[in-house]
């Protein structure tokens, strides 16, 4: 076999439909079955939307004019610029995902990864030989902290909470409400769905969340609630390097700042390709090169972002900067809007 990936999440999938048609033999490994929920604000940037056409993979769902930041009277709007985004229910897309790669002849398995070995030759993962590792196995990968590329920090840990209403979305834009702990994402999903996701440092309920929100939760009145409140969390997951021998870690496992820019699978639909080249290569220092172009502007907008709000002053300040520079609002959404290898500037492996 030329390639495992271990995870099964729009990382593993992508990363294995780019080996399956650059004519590696690719098999997925999941530990759980079927099609996996997750707690994810299910906001896809424009150039996540041109990664998956890339792939043949069309999602159905909301089409997202771009973002508009609301605190208390104070509200700002942005449009992407570069075509619309896509509000999608995290399900759908790992439903079409994993169809695009059976269709392509890879095999999924349901199976745990629990033992990792590895040589210069390939790598043995519970008996199972592969050439190259795929490590797509999420925000706590197991197969990054047994490689010892786990980073502890002392950050504020910060968790998500995520529900969905059915109601019809008032807006064609990815709203984000800002109070005093936290930030509430609301997205629309479908004709008659959306989401609220929510993000802080504060350990309550998704519900006492939302009272930190009067005008979301007036909207949110007499609505129906779809489903239940799933979490993640810690977000914030460092690793000291994205490759360790013939393995690779891509998408959440290969490290991650925060939810805070919603760029999550756009950087994972950009970190596949780059991944497979460099196995193709044989130069996998080259994808850490390339993960670090690739995703510079997010961590330095997110941790510039994270610091400017960590104070409930702050929080007031960086909306009322939106609306008397409406241009620089503007700027930074047009510029998350981009596909992420356009913003690295080039999108192939140096050297």
């Amino acid at each position: 076999m030329d390639l495992l990936v271990v995870g099964g999440g729009p990382a593993g999938l992508a990363t294995a439909l780019h080996a399956a048609r650059a004519g590696l033999d690719v098999t997925v490994w999941e530990q759980r079955a079927g099609i996996v929920d997750k707690a994810c604000g299910e906001g896809l940037m424009p150039g996540a939307v041109a990664a998956l056409a890339a792939l043949g993979v069309h999602p159905p769902g909301h089409d997202l004019r771009g973002i508009r930041y609301v605190a208390g009277p104070r509200r700002v709007d942005a449009d992407f610029g570069a075509g619309p985004g896509r509000g999608v229910r995290r399900t759908t897309l790992h439903a079409l995902l994993r169809e695009a790669v059976l269709a392509a002849g890879v095999r999924v398995d349901q199976r745990t990864a629990r033992n990792v070995e590895q040589d210069q030759d390939g790598v043995v993962v519970d008996g199972t030989r592969a050439a190259h590792l795929v490590a797509a196995d999420g925000l706590h990968s197991p197969i990054r902290r047994a490689l010892g590329l786990n980073r502890p920090h002392r950050h504020p840990l910060r968790h998500g909470l995520r529900r969905h209403y059915a109601l019809a979305p008032w807006s064609d834009r990815v709203e984000v409400h800002w109070a005093r702990e936290a930030e509430a994402y609301v997205t629309p999903v479908a004709g008659d769905l959306v989401g609220v996701a929510v993000l802080t440092t504060a350990r309550r309920s998704f519900d006492d969340h939302l009272a930190s929100f009067p005008e979301l939760r007036e909207r949110l009145a007499g609505a129906g609630v779809a489903g239940p409140v799933r979490g993640a969390g810690p977000l914030r997951q460092v690793a000291s390097a994205r490759t360790a021998g013939r393995v690779l870690l891509v998408g959440d496992a290969a490290g991650y700042v925060d939810a805070l820019t919603g760029e999550g699978i756009a950087l994972a639909l950009a970190q596949a390709p780059a991944a497979v080249r460099a196995v193709i290569s044989g130069d996998l220092a080259a994808y850490e090169r390339e993960w670090r172009r690739l995703t510079r502007r997010y961590r330095w907008l997110t941790h510039a972002l994270l610091g400017a709000t960590r104070k409930p002053p702050a929080r007031a300040a960086l909306l009322l900067v939106a609306q008397r520079l409406p241009w620089l609002f503007s700027a930074t959404v047009a510029m998350l809007a981009r596909p992420a290898d356009e913003r690295a500037g080039s999108g192939r492996p140096s050297g």
